[in-house]
This record gives C-alpha cells, sequence and structure tokens, in this order.
C-alpha cells in the first residue's frame, strides 16, 4: 500500500538539521519546521524552511527531555502564517529511540495547542535518531495524533522512513539492495516516468518489474510504425490505432502486475495537471528528447524536493569522403538531488539553449537547424536502431536509483551526480556533485504555491498567477 501521508526533506537541510540536533553532549536539542503542501489525493508535506532552535535559549536539555522556547514558537508562527505553512516540531532522541515517549506526549500537549490558537488545520511534531532516521505525526485541531506514513530525503543517498510497525521497528536495518527486501519496499513507493518513448519505456518497464505500487507515465504522444524498434510493450496495432503510448503502455504494465499499478497520463510534462500528476510521486524518471521538458522536471524536483534521474543519449557523426560515419555512441545519467546541482547548473540547458529550442520547433527555418533534433546528430533517420543503446543508458539510469535507496558501492555516493559513458571508447567517466556550481534556485521547496513552479503558464485557473 503506498502511504497516504509524506514528509519530504532535501538532503542538504537533513545534514544541517543532524549537525544542530546531535551536538556531542548527548542531551536532546530542537528545530522547527515550516512545511509548504502538495495537492491531493496523497498528502504531502514539502520542508520549506528550517528554524534551529538555538541550544542556551532551551531552559531544560536533558537526554530523554527538552523544554521549547517560546519565542521561536513565535517566530515559527510568524514565518508561517502568511502561507498557511504546516508546522512540525522536531527533536532529537540521542539515546536512539525510534518512537515518541510518554515525555513526548506530554510535551506535544502544552506546545501544539498554541499553535492552532494562532492559524492552521494541521501541525506536528518529529524524531530524529542519532542514525539521522526520522519519525513524524500530524495532530489536526481536535488534538488528535496520526503517524506521517512516510518521511523521506534526498541527498547523496536517498532515504525511506516508515511510520508504521511493520517497517519501523527495526529502522537500522533497511531493505538490501536486488532483494525481496528491496521489492517489498518499492511496492510501497511511486515512480514517475517523463517520456513513454525510446529510453522512457525501459525505464517504465524497470520500475514495474522491480516491484514500484504505483508507475505515472507521461507522455502525450502517439504510437507511429517508426518507433516500434525501440519503444517496448507496442505492436503494429497499437501504430494502426494511433494509441497514445501511455495507454499502450498501462495496457501492458496491467497485463503482469494487475489493474492500478500504471497510471497514465497523456499530457505534455508542461501542463498543469501533469505536474501535479509527477508531484504525487516518490522518484522522478526524466527520459524526454526535448529541453523545455528537461527545465519542467528540474523545476518539479526542486519545488517538491523528490530525487531526479535524468537520462539522455546521442549519437555524433563525422563527414567522410562519401558521407557521414559514426563518431561515438554517448549516454548521460545525472542524479539531481533538490538543492543540488540541477540541470541548468550543470548546463544540460541554458536560457539560449530554451530559446533557440522554442524558436526551431516554432518556426523551422531552415533543415539543418532540424538535424539536432533527433537521436543521430547530422543526419535524418526515422526510425533510428538504437535499442541498444537505450537499454545501456536506462539500465544504468535505474541501478544509479538502487545504488541511492539502497546502497551498495565501495565508494560514496556523493561522486558519482553524472555517468558519462562513450561506446565508441569504452570508456565511463564519473562527476561529483561538487564539480558543478550552483545557483540559488528560486522555487526550492515551493510546493504548490501559485502559481505552479513559478510559471504564470501554469498558474491555476482563475487565480491570476497569485494565491
Amino acid at each position: 500500500m503506498t502511504p497516504g501521508t509524506t514528509l519530504s526533506l532535501a538532503g542538504v537541510q537533513h545534514c544541517m538539521l543532524h549537525d544542530h540536533l546531535f551536538p556531542g553532549d548527548g542531551r536532546e536539542a530542537a528545530a522547527i519546521l515550516l512545511c509548504a503542501t502538495t495537492p491531493g489525493p496523497r498528502f504531502k508535506l514539502v520542508v520549506q524552511d528550517v528554524l534551529l532552535v538555538p541550544h542556551a535559549e532551551c531552559a531544560r536539555r536533558e537526554r530523554d527531555a527538552i523544554t521549547w522556547p517560546g519565542a521561536y514558537l513565535e517566530e515559527a508562527i510568524d514565518r508561517g502564517e502568511s502561507e498557511a505553512l504546516t508546522i512540525v516540531l522536531l527533536h532529537s532522541h540521542p539515546g536512539g529511540l525510534f518512537a515518541f515517549s510518554e515525555i513526548d506526549d506530554a510535551s506535544d500537549r502544552v506546545t501544539i495547542p498554541s499553535l492552532f490558537q494562532a492559524y492552521g488545520e494541521q501541525h506536528g511534531s518529529a524524531i530524529m535518531t542519532p542514525d539521522g532516521a526520522v519519525r513524524a505525526r500530524l495532530y489536526a485541531s481536535d488534538l488528535v495524533a496520526a503517524p506521517v506514513d512516510l518521511v523521506t530525503c534526498a541527498g547523496d543517498d536517498i532515504a525511506f522512513w516508515w511510520g508504521d510497525a511493520a517497517f519501523c521497528a527495526a529502522p537500522f536495518v533497511g531493505p538490501v539492495a536486488f532483494t525481496g527486501t528491496m521489492t517489498a519496499e518499492l511496492d510501497r513507493l511511486h515512480a514517475v516516468v517523463i517520456g513513454v518513448s525510446g529510453t522512457g519505456s525501459i525505464q517504465a518497464e524497470q520500475a514495474a518489474r522491480l516491484g514500484f505500487g504505483r508507475v505515472t507515465l507521461i507522455d502525450f504522444d502517439r504510437v507511429e510504425h517508426k518507433n516500434l524498434n525501440r519503444i517496448l510493450n507496442t505492436a503494429t496495432g497499437d501504430a494502426q490505432a494511433a494509441r497514445l503510448k501511455v495507454d499502450a503502455f498501462a495496457d501492458a504494465i496491467a497485463a503482469y502486475r494487475g489493474p492500478g499499478v500504471a497510471l497514465p497520463c497523456a499530457e505534455s510534462i508542461n501542463s498543469r495537471d501533469a505536474v501535479l500528476a509527477a508531484a504525487q510521486g516518490d522518484v522522478l524518471f526524466c527520459c524526454v528528447d526535448s529541453l523545455e521538458a528537461r527545465h519542467i522536471a528540474d523545476l518539479i524536483a526542486a519545488a517538491f524536493l523528490l530525487p531526479l534521474f535524468d537520462v539522455g543519449v546521442v549519437i555524433p557523426v563525422r563527414k567522410i569522403l562519401n558521407g557521414l560515419a559514426i563518431a561515438d555512441a554517448v549516454g548521460r545519467i545525472d542524479y539531481v538531488q533538490p538543492g543540488g546541482a540541477t540541470l541548468g547548473d550543470r548546463q544540460v540547458y541554458s536560457p539560449e539553449s530554451l530559446r533557440a529550442e522554442y524558436l526551431r520547433r516554432a518556426a523551422p527555418a531552415a533543415h539543418t537547424q532540424e538535424l539536432d533534433a533527433g537521436y543521430i546528430k547530422g543526419a535524418v533517420e526515422e526510425a533510428p536502431a538504437v535499442i541498444t543503446l537505450n537499454m545501456r543508458a536506462a539500465s544504468a539510469c535505474m541501478t544509479e536509483f538502487i545504488a541511492r535507496a539502497y546502497p551498495f558501492r565501495l565508494e560514496p555516493n556523493r561522486g558519482y551526480a553524472r555517468t558519462m559513458f562513450s561506446l565508441a571508447a569504452c570508456d565511463e567517466d564519473h562527476f561529483r556533485e561538487d564539480s558543478f556550481a550552483r545557483a540559488r534556485n528560486p522555487v526550492f521547496a515551493r510546493g504548490a504555491r501559485e502559481p505552479l513552479l513559478g510559471l504564470p503558464a501554469l498558474a491555476k485557473p482563475n487565480t491570476g498567477g497569485t494565491r
């Protein structure tokens, strides 16, 4: 069963919180999370702001108890009220208890009502253990608490901390890569595949076969005869009927996983409905050939604190006496963690290239400009035989997710923010997260605040782009 409530943290936030909550003195410490929301059906909280409570401001700091200073509760209310942010009071459990104690319950009975007196319909509390695991609960205005089903953290590693007894009884022993324990956890998670064509169909097939409980498929395009050689789970009948790619693929998944796993979204990713569908997921796989679509995926990942895996392939050519020859066959896999270097920071796209792509699409004035739009750069090929290259790249992309969520590498994952491989040179290169300059991200942890993703074109109808 996929979770109904989720609290999402970025890795950079989690590191800051862990350093503050465990100063080394063996006593509890406190912080306050200010969280934006995501539209349903799944209720997701996105940590937008973090307020660290100075250790000296807490009148009482012991191994198993802490007193919340009223001034910082008031500051949290002042920061969150204008946007109706949900306030979550977080403190550490230096002894490692991954549960709420009776002392925690008594503390909440004192502090939580003061939050509701100020504003809001839902606020909460959370605890963190020395290994970084987080457990949270939410209170309604009647002060009845309910556990948050899942707390996620997308950093160099991707962590999932569950709030139910089946998964939280032993938080220090997580699922192991490539085993049934991994499959059992994936069954509770939601993957989103943006683009269900060459690499995307392979990515979606892997997600479904690995056992993701939900797989949202986002693509507006229809099956054609020319792409049957590289889109999995499509047939001649699909091309003849010009079926939507997402519908054809969803039916194929239903045949071996049953109904309700595949969720087709026959929209462009730059539509409001598609963005909101993607925001429901736990992990994004971007498998598109458009810079604009990659830009939107970048924004979604940042706004909703989702891990993003972007895959691309290209076959450059060179001129020879009698025509063209293949110069290389190249694949790229980027892992983008919220708060880290975006695809834009990594020059996968730029304002100039986005503008050029738009002009090429809106007014294709020259044949030479159109040559850059396909797999094989510099040659027109209607049905490129690229499924082997796509398989290689898509497999590396999904394996990168597994390595982050269920670490098995001999080296830290931070060294693998980008992987580039060359089939011609039989070479593979890796790039560290720190090797990319990072600009300020204005949509970081924005959640669903209007206009969506900060783009007027995605504003809720009749809002005029305001909240």
